[in-house]
């Protein structure tokens, strides 16, 4: 699993002890030049300068992921400044809450959740597929395993419902684009030992660490899963 010399793309990357820094020293320790996506430029260049102070290579970048055009210009942006080319995509924004019953639900949250989730991965999808196109690139996706075979929807339906969005996204490019060479696929972990995480609930030992997920992601990402694609992979 190593990526010397390809550029990998990261999205939601911005505060420390998430999820995304994790992916990003994974990414990093494995030779790739990263390009990290934040919504706020100093949370992106913060991100970036402690990978460049470690000896990595890192470029910050910032967009509304949920706006077409903000979106288009990111993609502009990287094809400018990182050399033209683009290896892999990891889109870890993203967002949750518990939406409560539905019959109780506030329609506001439903809109907010399906923004934050599945309107950012289409729209990175739709801006940056282009681009992996001429590396055979790879394109992973962050479910959830809320959206695995028995898991539980209750007081969380705009979330569930959201994050299958993304899971049916994964599975119409993969195959859209299994001709160019393009793969897709997701991770669907549950509960991250995140800082938010542990901040909100405490320690649970149902808690799937960061650098786990961030193992998994690398290996779609590589060669080594060169033949998967179409697929969310639980992480637990």
């Amino acid at each position: 699993m190593e990526f010397d010399g390809r550029n990998v793309l990261l999205t939601g990357v911005g505060r420390q002890g998430q999820v995304g820094e994790a992916v990003a020293q994974a990414f990093a320790r494995r030779g790739a030049r990263l390009l990290l996506v934040a919504h706020h430029l100093d949370q992106a260049r913060e991100r970036a300068d402690a990978l460049v102070a470690s000896g990595y290579q890192a470029t910050p970048f910032a967009a509304d992921l949920t706006d077409v055009s903000a979106v288009a210009s990111l993609a502009d942006d990287v094809r400018t400044r990182g050399d033209g080319q683009l290896h892999a995509l990891v889109h870890v924004a993203g967002g949750f809450s518990m939406s409560g019953s539905v019959a109780e639900s506030d329609p506001a949250e439903w809109t907010r959740l399906f923004a934050m989730n599945g309107t950012t991965a289409y729209l990175v999808s739709r801006a940056f597929v282009p681009l992996l196109r001429a590396t055979r690139g790879s394109l992973t996706f962050f479910a959830s395993e809320a959206v695995l075979p028995g898991a539980s929807a209750k007081n969380r339906a705009a979330y569930v419902a959201a994050k299958s969005a993304v899971v049916a996204l994964v599975h119409a490019v993969a195959e859209e684009e299994h001709t160019n060479g393009v793969r897709v696929n997701a991770v669907a972990p549950s509960t991250i030992r995140t800082a938010d995480n542990v901040a909100a609930m405490g320690e649970k030992p149902a808690m799937v660490s960061r650098e786990a997920v961030a193992d998994a992601v690398c290996w779609l990402a590589s060669d080594a899963a060169r033949a998967v694609s179409g697929q969310v992979i639980a992480v637990r």
